[in-house]
């Protein structure tokens, strides 16, 4: 199990870090001026293509950007970190543990967390297609006859983007870095010399031109500000690479460099098109001067291409947590590192987001179609995010309930805003990730309460632990087998169901006997001197509880080798681990559990077909026996 290391600022420089957050943290929102101008300043949202709504355009994105990016997530929400981790689930798990004084509340902030996890998803579906065809479709300002290539080239580039997930990160990403400085300066300099020859666009610095724009539109202003979302999406990057970068960096970065050439091309974009209205078609690649086009468009695959990658393994990321959790079944996780905490790989969550970014690319078949898809379960997110926000501030920092409020109502407000404003984009395509959203809801929440019944219907006639080792010690006078017994169970009150099978079956019973349990705390990561509570008990047996936080890496071997400081010798050639494996079978009469038919059958699906817990917990696959049993739900 990799160990809970030291802050990455106590051993990198800051400057170091920030330079490799280019690629990780800034990818998705590096990439928004390739589609967000066109979007924004798009006819059909009452704009008109004259110098003061361009001007008011590029105003209202870049205070847009100052308040929701800089305020709102480097300034306050980067303070809110759970032991130097951040994300919707750390956030959640800080919420709950502060604020979570009932049963009632602590239900009510884990449902909150879980939706804007399930919405994550659909983020990860979009985020590649729309940045990967926005680049590609650079091909047609070089020349129209490369337009029917476009969809084709993007599925390619896609498919190649998934198939070396299996590698892991870590040779790729040692090029996140220099390539995304390279994307940032060039998005800078190709404003900048728009600039120079539009120094009008300049009036967009001040905030009551954006205003004004916004307030000119009308009714129309909430389509404005769906288009004006695009400009924000991956902000909560900034969040959710908390543990991997810590605050300087990412502050450093955003302030130094992301924001000042973000500022520079979107203000470039709006004084190209006082001067050339036709360029509307696609403001960003008319930067470009057409000798550079094919590099431009080589360069922005690549940047998109990275945009994806870190929401891609953000999915592998979260996925992790939420099986920690209980949330989702176990799921093979590959360890793509040997050095690099939080690597990991999970075939089933990257061909299922394969097969779903492909169904959108054809789907939709162009950046623009996505746009309107885009934003809606962003957004969605990042108003649940300020909520938890809300709790951490007033229960987590004890902020007065006046200040607490304070720090936040505003952001609810504009959350809210940009949830309104997306949500007119229903129809259009709104709903594509709001489905897939839905969905991993729906899937998550019927594996937890799938999860409760089976255990409440499977435990409740287990009989309770002490005496029945009492009874074993007094009657047991057979010979025993020099070796250890582990039992992993989920209880640690009542017997395990393999040690009764293996009793009731084989009459067999081990010098030694560890029962062990595996406790997921709502902490990131818990103390290696924290994580072993041991207990001896009568007839040669030993209780353990292991306690891992949800970033952890579970490793029940591991663990044990550790117990010797709590006078439990273990060995581990002399060990075999003895699971309960319980064969879920939907009942096909009124259900016992309370579970509505589909989600018997739904919870009985992902049981059947979830990894085991001997490749979870790391056991040796020559030492593992398994005996199950059928239940009916």
């Amino acid at each position: 199990m990799a160990e809970h290391s030291p802050p990455h600022g106590a051993r990198q420089g800051a400057a170091a870090l920030a330079l490799g957050a280019l690629g990780v943290v800034y990818g998705d929102i590096g990439t928004s001026p390739l589609y967000t101008m066109r979007e924004v300043l798009n006819p059909a949202n009452g704009v008109q293509l004259q110098a003061p709504d361009i001007i008011g355009a590029v105003s209202a994105i870049f205070w847009a950007l100052m308040l929701v990016v800089t305020l709102k997530y480097v300034v306050l929400i980067l303070r809110a970190d759970n032991r130097g981790e951040g994300g919707i689930m750390a956030l959640t798990a800080l919420a709950v543990r502060a604020a979570g004084h009932t049963p009632a509340r602590r239900r009510t902030l884990l449902l909150v967390g879980v939706c804007g996890a399930a919405l994550f998803y659909g983020d990860s579906v979009i985020t590649p297609a729309i940045s990967v065809m926005g680049a590609v479709e650079g091909l047609e300002i070089l020349t129209p006859v490369l337009k029917p290539f476009v969809m084709p080239i993007s599925l390619v580039v896609l498919v190649g983007l998934f198939l070396i997930q299996r590698h892991g990160t870590a040779t790729v990403g040692v090029l996140f870095g220099p390539v995304m400085l390279l994307w940032f300066l060039v998005l800078g300099g190709t404003g900048l010399m728009q600039i120079l020859q539009q120094p009008q666009i300049l009036q967009a610095l001040n905030p009551l031109h954006g205003l004004g724009f916004l307030q000119a539109r009308g009714w129309s202003l909430f389509l404005l500000v769906g288009a004006l979302v695009l400009a924000l999406t991956g902000a909560e990057a900034l969040y959710a690479d908390l543990g991997h970068f810590g605050k300087k960096p990412i502050r450093l970065a955003w302030t130094t460099l992301v924001l000042p050439t973000l500022a520079l091309n979107y203000a470039g974009q709006g004084a190209l098109l006082m001067h050339d209205p036709s360029a509307i078609d696609n403001p960003f690649f008319r930067l470009f001067p057409s000798a550079l086009m094919l590099p431009a468009v080589l360069l922005a695959t690549l940047a998109s291409v990275i945009a994806s990658q870190a929401v891609i393994s953000g999915a592998f990321s979260l996925t992790k947590e939420a099986i920690q959790l209980g949330l989702l079944p176990r799921m093979r996780v590959v360890y793509t590192s040997a050095h690099a905490m939080g690597q990991v790989y999970l075939p089933a969550i990257n061909w299922t987001l394969l097969v779903a970014v492909l169904l959108a690319v054809l789907g939709f078949e162009s950046s623009s179609a996505l746009a309107s898809a885009y934003g809606i379960a962003v957004t969605i997110t990042m108003l649940i995010t300020t909520v938890l926000t809300f709790f951490v501030v007033r229960y987590a920092w004890n902020y007065p309930p006046a200040l607490a409020w304070a720090a936040t109502a505003g952001f609810l407000l504009v959350d809210a805003v940009l949830v309104l404003s997306c949500s007119l984009k229903l129809l259009q395509g709104g709903w594509f990730p709001l489905a897939l959203g839905l969905a991993l809801f729906l899937v998550m929440a019927t594996w937890r309460l799938g999860r409760e019944r089976l255990n409440a219907h499977v435990l409740g006639d287990d009989p309770p632990l002490l005496p029945f080792l009492q009874a074993l010690a007094q009657g047991q006078t057979g010979p025993r087998p020099q070796r250890i017994a582990v039992y992993p169970t989920p209880q640690t009150d009542t017997v395990p169901a393999a040690l009764l099978h293996n009793l009731k079956h084989y009459q067999l019973l081990h010098q030694y006997n560890i029962l062990v349990t595996v406790r997921f705390e709502v902490l990131p990561y818990i103390p290696e001197d924290q994580q072993l509570e041991v207990e001896a008990l009568p007839a040669g047996f030993w209780r353990v509880q292991i306690r891992y936080g949800f970033k952890d890496e579970p490793n029940i071997p591991l663990a044990l080798g550790r117990c010797a400081r709590h006078d439990l010798q273990f060995d581990p050639f002399l060990a075999s681990y003895f699971l309960s494996r319980d064969v879920v079978v939907p009942d096909g009469g009124p259900s016992r559990s309370g579970m509505a038919r589909w989600r018997r059958h739904l919870f009985a699906a992902m049981a059947r077909n979830g990894s085991s817990a001997a490749d979870y917990f790391r056991l040796p696959d020559n030492c593992v026996i398994e005996l199950g049993s059928r239940v009916q739900l």
